[in-house]
């Protein structure tokens, strides 16, 4: 990288919106620099090869110049091939995308979270995986943010968190040992091990990481949850 300019740079597309007539605005996810505003000047020309490239979920290569902080585009480059999401798995793929967008700095680097998402796409082909990898990603994101969730200590009752007890979940707080808590401790220890194994587990942690993530965007509607549902509710 010099002064302006990065060359190369492994990244994934999350979004893209089109920018007067040839062009595209692109929000990318880069591996050294965060999330960054690109210029792909010219590609939705008719002859342009590279708006193919610009698709999300395909691993690139991104070079790109720029002092301002919306960059110009300079080259692209496929990585390796692929594997290509569909149905359902596409679609969370595009709430991991709007997660990044909504919890991410622009130019604030996170390669932990480059490698998170990248481990969570390969799961995302695996139909058996799809709900375990969306939690694990949710919380592990939330981890790297700044707002990891406490899940094996009570510190109101001040002891550890108990597999066959009920507990309410406070954002400050962390888990309340309650009788009429809708989180089972047994799933609680397992958010914390990352060990989702079953149906009510998976059920309870959606539950919660769905409360967390509401508190923390301030109770703003995330778009692709709401196309999700939809589709889940066709099926």
């Amino acid at each position: 990288m010099t002064s302006n300019a990065v060359f190369l740079q492994p990244a994934f597309i999350l979004q893209q919106r089109k920018y007067r007539e040839t062009s595209f605005i692109i929000d990318a996810l880069t591996r050294d620099f965060g999330r960054v505003s690109l210029l792909a000047k010219g590609v939705r020309k008719t002859k342009s090869q590279t708006a193919g490239l610009l698709q999300p979920f395909r691993p690139l290569n991104l070079s790109y110049f720029g002092k301002s902080e919306l960059k110009t585009l300079s080259n692209v480059e496929m990585i390796k091939p692929y594997d290509q999401l569909q149905g359902l798995a596409l679609y969370c793929g595009f709430y991991v995308n709007e997660l990044i967008t909504c919890f991410l700095h622009k130019y604030d680097p996170h390669p932990e979270v480059f490698e998170l998402y990248e481990t969570c796409l390969s799961c995302l082909l695996e139909p058996s995986k799809i709900e375990m990898s969306l939690r694990i990603f949710e919380l592990d994101l939330m981890a790297t943010v700044g707002y990891g969730l406490q899940l094996d200590y009570d510190c109101f009752n001040n002891k550890a968190v108990h597999s066959l007890a009920n507990y309410h979940y406070n954002e400050e707080q962390g888990p309340i040992e309650s009788q009429e808590g809708l989180y089972s401790g047994k799933t609680l220890l397992a958010l914390k091990s990352r060990a989702l194994n079953d149906s009510q587990t998976l059920h309870e942690a959606k539950i919660l990481m769905r409360a967390v993530i509401s508190v923390y965007l301030q109770g703003k509607p995330l778009k692709s949850r709401t196309v999700i549902n939809q589709i889940m509710h066709h099926l």
